[in-house]
């Protein structure tokens, strides 16, 4: 389904804030680590049926990675790891409990649409993204 060489970023493809942060980490995955899906698509549906993941909870993005699945916080610790420049920062909040980084997580996650809008439909790779989506 996917190369192993690649880890994959499931994302609610309709969120103006996830499709923000998807975009960044293109922008910095000089190496092509992360392949992308919408959560909302047939590939991430396919994922999501894979690894025995809610198909219709869009509340968090997925990091899936050598087999290992990640959600919400530990998700961005997972990807931060991997990119470089400044976003290792939030690495420093790795350590705290999982309860606490999950909540903080999931308060911006159920106001995303309210504080950054959303989109009609799941968004649609430009030629140039295409080979970083699934």
């Amino acid at each position: 389904m996917h190369q192993e060489n690649h880890s994959i970023i499931l994302f609610d493809g309709v969120c103006n804030f996830c499709n923000y942060w998807v975009n960044f980490i293109m922008d910095r995955d000089k190496e092509n680590r992360f392949k992308f899906a919408a959560l909302q698509s047939e590939k991430g549906r396919e994922l999501l049926e894979k690894y025995n993941l809610p198909i219709d909870d869009f509340d968090s993005f997925i990091f899936l990675s050598n087999n290992q699945v990640y959600k919400k916080s530990l998700a961005a610790f997972e990807i931060a790891k991997n990119l470089s420049g400044w976003l290792k920062i939030l690495l420093l909040f790795s350590f705290l409990p999982s309860s606490f980084t999950d909540w903080i997580y999931s308060v911006v996650a159920n106001n995303r649409y309210k504080f950054f809008g959303k989109k009609d439909s799941c968004r649609i790779p430009t030629k140039e993204e295409k080979a970083k989506f699934l």
